[in-house]
């Protein structure tokens, strides 16, 4: 036992020895710490002098010059929605987007979808608080809506209003918005292409779409795409993106459009519908039948439709009757192309329509009417 006692105590001994030593080199850690804190606390260190940048390079001058002039017709519009929970049960939801200022009398332009089945809708000008609107005007098949403000601010100054007939693929372009929320935000671009089509609602899209690759996310639906002139060139609606972010593919319903159908909206509250009077078969129905063109299912009595004596299928009988394949020569495959290029020819207008009938094909003249709801 007792050679046992005299093993351990040399291992106290070494284990109380580096204990001191660790102890000793703390003290002197912390010395040497403090010498350490008390020699930088003695350097002096002032802030650095600004280097002068000079002016702005003209062009950044100009995107600069444009936001400023433009940014105040810009609006940030949230809205409030009854969304269905369950039986008889609803919550409400809000929405956001943006729009811009289109007369001095407080009419703003925004998307349809911005604003659809909103139960209230508020507008914020620049730096304004938010003012309740009511919406005077939807046109779903372009996307397009007008909204009132029920109070007028002083001083509204409308968006300047350009075309886009005459853009070209890779010229500058700006779009400013609410994107997420974050109000004003400017972003750059180009033109990347012209004439793309924008599916809106059922058998019908917008044509004469403009693609761009300025940045355009949720909540940018609404706002103006400017040229470098800071002028209206269209209405940013739409991305294509698999995340639902900006992917550099956005769409714009272009000014000339945007020009036609807003007037038409404050004036009476909805858009005109071309067509010359026919239902058409559903496209599903007509694709799975391997059939290019349009199948009439219905002629309404009365319309220009009839009047020209174009013939409806018969299904008792499977007789095809008249197959619009092509208007002012312009081959159409689908409905949506049909209506688009009925849509490009104008309320109003006379399109010739080639129509195919028991394998002959023959042209005529029909006038396009407006077939929405009086």
């Amino acid at each position: 036992m007792r050679v046992e006692s005299e093993f351990r105590r040399p291992r106290r001994w070494r284990g109380a020895t580096i204990a001191l030593v660790a102890t000793a080199g703390l003290v002197l850690l912390a010395a040497t710490a403090g010498v350490l804190v008390l020699a930088r606390a003695a350097v002096r260190a002032e802030p650095r002098a600004i280097t002068p940048r000079g002016a702005l390079l003209p062009a950044e001058h100009a995107v600069v010059q444009l936001f400023e002039t433009a940014a105040p017709s810009v609006a940030y519009i949230t809205t409030e929605v009854l969304q269905p929970t369950g039986f008889f049960t609803a919550a409400v939801a809000q929405g956001a987007g943006s729009g811009f200022v289109w007369d001095t009398d407080g009419r703003v332009v925004t998307n349809n979808h911005v604003v659809e089945g909103a139960r209230s809708v508020f507008v914020q000008l620049d730096a304004g608080e938010p003012v309740e609107a009511r919406i005077v005007g939807t046109a779903p098949d372009y996307d397009l809506a007008v909204v009132q403000l029920k109070r007028v601010p002083p001083n509204l100054r409308p968006i300047p209003l350009g075309t886009s007939h005459d853009l070209r693929i890779g010229q500058s372009v700006y779009a400013i918005g609410n994107p997420f929320g974050l109000q004003r935000t400017l972003t750059q671009g180009i033109v990347s292409a012209l004439d793309r089509e924008l599916p809106t609602t059922e058998f019908r899209e917008v044509i004469g779409v403009i693609q761009t690759d300025a940045p355009i996310n949720p909540g940018n639906s609404g706002g103006p795409l400017l040229d470098s002139a800071g002028r209206l060139i269209g209405v940013n609606s739409a991305i294509r993106s698999e995340s639902g972010a900006s992917a550099g593919i956005g769409f714009a319903i272009p000014a000339d459009l945007v020009n036609r159908i807003v007037p038409s909206l404050i004036a009476r509250g909805r858009a005109p519908l071309p067509g010359i009077g026919i239902n058409p078969v559903r496209p599903d129905v007509v694709e799975r039948a391997g059939i290019t063109g349009v199948v009439i299912a219905k002629v309404v009595r009365g319309t220009p439709a009839a009047q020209v004596g174009l013939k409806p299928l018969n299904p008792s009988t499977g007789d095809l009757g008249d197959v619009i394949v092509a208007v002012n020569g312009k081959a159409v495959e689908t409905v949506s192309t049909f209506v688009a290029e009925l849509d490009r020819a104008g309320v109003g207008s006379s399109v010739d329509l080639t129509v195919v009938r028991d394998d002959k094909q023959r042209h005529v003249q029909v006038r396009v009417i407006d077939l929405a709801p009086q």
